[in-house]
């Protein structure tokens, strides 16, 4: 992986203040709540941790990555903080030491991998997941570049290689019934990276038997 791609991640989650803020992503909460009972969930690319330190909250067994220590670090410092326990592990998805296919639910919420992996990440992500388990999603969508040259603050990819498609979420997960697969327009206020009006995909599957 890229080093500066790395250096940036690192260089955004040093900051004293949470990125995204403390409070777990919008749909990711709602999504979530109506899945019961609580079992083992995996967070990819969960950066300062806030919705791995909810999922925790809620009874759920939670493991996480992000190539960023100092990401790693701010979960860490949050999950204590709310007095829960994160398996929160550093590196690229290939290497990390998840077992086969353990888990009930997998979040993927603005995880935005690189073009070169992020197919790839997707279907190693699924080979973690058990069969009636769910995935819950939500990133930008292609969409978003428009909002995100009106307003910064609302952040996202500037590469359009690196949004999202339904189209492209049906190929890589096409082994899922969708339960939301769905583009709008949103409202974001986490954090101070997203402020504004956003273009994402919502996506809510289960994983065929």
């Amino acid at each position: 992986m890229d080093n500066s791609w790395l250096q940036f991640w690192n260089d955004r989650y040093r900051e004293e203040a949470y990125a995204y803020g403390t409070a777990p992503n919008v749909f990711f909460r709602k999504q979530l709540d109506k899945i019961q009972p609580a079992g083992k969930m995996l967070l990819g690319a969960e950066g300062e941790g806030r919705n791995a330190v909810y999922a925790a909250q809620k009874g759920w067994e939670v493991s996480a990555f992000d190539i960023s220590l100092e990401g790693q670090k701010k979960a860490l410092q949050l999950a204590a903080l709310n007095k829960v326990q994160l398996d929160y592990q550093v590196g690229e998805l290939p290497q990390l030491a998840f077992d086969a296919a353990p888990f009930d639910a997998i979040a993927l919420i603005y995880a935005h991998f690189p073009p070169p992996i992020k197919s790839h990440y997707h279907q190693l992500l699924d080979s973690h997941l058990r069969a009636g388990g769910h995935l819950l999603f939500e990133a930008f969508s292609t969409s978003h570049v428009a909002h995100r040259e009106r307003n910064d603050k609302v952040g996202g990819p500037k590469d359009l290689d690196m949004l999202f498609s339904i189209d492209e979420l049906k190929a890589d997960f096409s082994n899922y019934d969708a339960l939301i697969l769905t583009e709008q327009t949103i409202e974001l206020n986490e954090g101070t990276k997203h402020i504004g009006t956003g273009s994402v995909i919502r996506f809510v599957g289960r994983k065929r038997e």
